[in-house]
């Protein structure tokens, strides 16, 4: 059978990919230390799972609006004036299942064919093939770790074209944990305004922030930059709810009725019971939510002193989310990488084999010469993980 080529064009996901195989080598007995998948490792509150169980006890069970529930864009509106100053209105708002979901439905109804999106490098790994579902065109620029891997606007307006019709941020950033100030982010807003451009903000770890840095995004700014700003949003990295698949978009009402009409034809409404514990996430007690920042930041410390004491290791420290993106560039010239292969690609093979420590390639980021590490771990697989590295790096080339 002859597959459409739209699909033939789009590689799997490198980061499920590889925990694939990391699981692989569990089942066969091998102690794997995995900082490949993004997935907090907490338990999700208490009182978010009792917001369930009454949700399936009341009988909630049933298609709701295809948006999501009144109640759930409420407490999406409330969190954003709360926390940002932002306001929107419920049909500024859409629920989908899961950030990812939320991002595609945008990026289908927003981007015509050929349109270009500038994708700064590092960039989470289903940015460009989501564009190029869309038909539209990723455009990456790539930034420098000198200036913690973040776009200027320099770089910007070198990179733009009569094509060019919008730009994904993410901040903080995956796979990098870096984080653009109010200052960087009015750098790029001139550009922004000047060139007409759309804006996906990709807001996903807001709350995961370090050593109190103050979160900012292009729609905060001004009036102006907020009605051309979209902001991306969810559940799953705030409150470890990852398998809830509760994600969300805010923007102009027009963009999120058709997003929403898109949403209609494929997965229908999120889930109704996830959709009653995300409204007890947003609206009750953030406690929780203070102890897994406390216990990252710890881990952030920890992983990026151990990394830095492994001779010709280079890693800027992570500002928010949970990874951290060390350059290993300087034992590539021990690796022999395979026709088609990347350096980052084979130490990631070679690390996962010779120490069974799971990372991913900066290939999938757009960025060869690091490899992302998630410390969404214990304190002790950190330890344990990071001691192979170094040891298994001493070994490369004998």
């Amino acid at each position: 059978m002859q597959l459409a080529r739209r699909i033939q064009q789009i590689p799997p996901s490198a980061t499920l990919a590889l925990n694939t195989k990391a699981n692989q080598l569990k089942a066969q007995g091998v102690d794997v230390v995995n900082f490949g998948v993004g997935e907090p490792d907490f338990d999700t509150p208490s009182h978010i799972r009792e917001a369930a169980i009454r949700a399936i006890q009341e009988g909630f069970t049933r298609y709701t609006p295809v948006g999501g529930i009144l109640e759930l864009k409420e407490a999406i509106a409330y969190r954003f004036h709360q926390d940002l100053g932002l306001a929107y209105t419920p049909a500024e708002i859409m629920v989908s299942c899961g950030g990812k979901h939320a991002l595609y439905n945008l990026f289908m109804v927003i981007f015509e064919a050929g349109d270009e999106v500038i994708v700064p490098a590092p960039f989470w790994v289903s940015y460009p093939p989501m564009l190029m579902l869309a038909e539209a065109v990723p455009v990456i620029i790539p930034t420098r770790q000198e200036n913690s891997f973040k776009l200027t606007a320099a770089e910007l307006k070198e990179r733009l074209t009569p094509k060019t019709r919008g730009i994904i941020l993410n901040s903080p950033s995956n796979p990098t944990g870096a984080m653009y100030s109010q200052k960087e982010l009015a750098a790029l807003a001139e550009v922004v305004l000047k060139h007409n451009l759309t804006v996906i903000s990709d807001d996903i770890y807001d709350k995961i922030r370090f050593d109190g840095a103050p979160f900012w995004n292009l729609a905060m700014l001004a009036p102006e930059l907020k009605r051309r700003t979209f902001v991306l949003n969810g559940l799953s990295k705030t409150y470890a709810m990852t398998g809830w698949r509760i994600g969300y978009a805010a923007g102009p009402a027009q963009a999120i009725a058709a997003a929403i009409k898109l949403q209609s034809q494929s997965t229908s409404n999120p889930n109704s019971i996830a959709q009653k514990a995300g409204v007890a996430a947003l609206l009750g007690p953030q406690d929780a939510v203070a102890a897994m920042l406390s216990e990252f930041a710890w881990r952030r410390d920890d992983i990026y002193r151990r990394l830095l004491d492994i001779p010709g290791l280079s890693t800027s420290k992570p500002e928010g989310a949970f990874y951290i993106f060390p350059n290993f560039s300087a034992y590539f010239e021990a690796c022999q990488p395979a026709p088609g292969q990347t350096y980052s690609q084979y130490l990631a093979e070679y690390l996962l084999e010779e120490a069974q420590v799971a990372m991913v390639p900066g290939a999938e980021f757009g960025e060869d010469h690091c490899l992302r590490l998630s410390f969404a771990t214990s304190r002790e697989r950190i330890a344990t993980g990071v001691g192979r590295i170094k040891e298994a790096l001493a070994k490369l080339g004998e």
